[in-house]
């Protein structure tokens, strides 16, 4: 029966990555952002290590769907609407882009941008405005088939722009859907076969939605003002972790 409905994994752990899902689903519905990079370290300590961003973007593509669905009232379309061309031409690109770039100039190139959305000064309205959105959503879609989660990149980016709780979770969890289906369709096309781990993936991806109703609902009682101090400490802690993990690898 585990070998069927978790692909060899052991109950106990496929059951601590079904609350996981869960759990770290609830942390982006009510604080913004942080979930998925927790899930992916998650993930990482247990999954064959050229399955792991692959199954995690299916997860990850389940809760963002799901939140999008339960808050689509708030999604800001038009900034949608200009990620999805540089979405698409990240994605391009990264299909041809087969050799990973170093990681650690990654994990502290990204670190150093959130850290600068968060605390630097606020960035110019070109950079905001279309063709800024335009570029956003093609590094972070290139980006993301390399380091698997770039949602505190896309959440620090969103912050800038968003002021409401609630617009700035909805239309997160859009712009992320979007990716991670890119993101899938490039591994697929890779030949990477996902689907002795589907019973797996939707117990995650049901436990996810769980977790998203419960945060939306506690999002609901959270101020703008303290919403946006918590979502800066969340993304710096974020930061944080990814330039360990660049020391480490140096």
């Amino acid at each position: 029966m585990s070998e069927f409905l978790f692909n060899g994994l052991s109950p106990f752990i496929a059951t601590v990555l079904i609350f996981v899902a869960g759990f770290t689903s609830f942390l982006t519905a009510c604080l913004g952002a942080g979930g998925g990079i927790i899930l992916l370290g998650t993930m990482a300590q247990v999954l064959p290590p050229q399955l792991i961003i692959p199954l995690h973007g299916v997860v990850q593509l389940g809760s963002n769907a799901g939140r999008a669905t339960m808050s689509w009232r708030h999604i800001d379309w038009g900034l949608i609407a200009r990620f999805l061309p540089g979405a698409l031409v990240g994605a391009f690109i990264g299909h041809y882009v087969l050799v990973a770039l170093p990681p650690a100039v990654m994990y502290l190139t990204i670190a150093s941008f959130i850290l600068y959305l968060c605390w630097g000064p606020k960035l110019p309205k070109l950079i905001l405005g279309s063709w800024g959105t335009v570029f956003a959503g093609g590094v972070t879609t290139f980006i993301s088939l390399f380091v698997g989660a770039t949602g505190p990149l896309v959440g620090a980016f969103l912050k800038q722009i968003y002021s409401d709780r609630f617009k700035t979770v909805a239309t997160f969890a859009a712009a992320m859907s979007l990716q991670h289906v890119l993101k899938i369709a490039v591994f697929e096309e890779a030949g990477i076969n996902i689907t002795a781990w589907l019973p797996l993936l939707i117990a995650m991806i049901i436990s996810g939605a769980i977790g998203t109703y419960i945060g939306l609902r506690v999002l609901k009682r959270v101020q703008d003002k303290h919403f946006s101090l918590i979502l800066n400490w969340i993304l710096t802690l974020m930061a944080l972790r990814l330039i360990w993990q660049a020391v480490e690898l140096w």
